[in-house]
């Protein structure tokens, strides 16, 4: 499974995880629903299960994913300060269209 991140959601991430005082826990990114070719993410912090897999990022942070999810192979983490501050989480290898899910 491949999770590729950004700067800015890496930086982000370890302060939200800091401030949550949660040891030993990540960020897992889920589905939140299908909408037939593509999926809409979101972030979440949890603990790995037997079915996940556990992506270490070029950026210093860990991301959990479930292995049986296709969807969430190649899933790209990015945070931006303009317009507004959002995280875009998206999917380019599996998603035709450019749809993305700001969280």
């Amino acid at each position: 499974m491949k999770v590729k991140i950004n700067r800015n959601a890496a930086k982000v991430l370890k302060q939200m995880l800091k401030d949550q005082a949660e040891e030993g826990k990540m960020f897992r990114v889920i589905i939140t629903h299908m909408h037939g070719d593509h999926a809409h993410y979101d972030l979440v912090i949890d603990s790995p299960t037997e079915h996940d897999e556990v992506v270490k990022t070029d950026k210093d942070i860990d991301i959990i994913v479930d292995k049986r999810e296709k969807f969430l192979d190649g899933v790209w983490i990015q945070y931006f300060y303009v317009p507004k501050e959002e995280f875009v989480i998206t999917n380019p290898s599996k998603e035709g269209h450019g749809h993305h899910h700001h969280h």
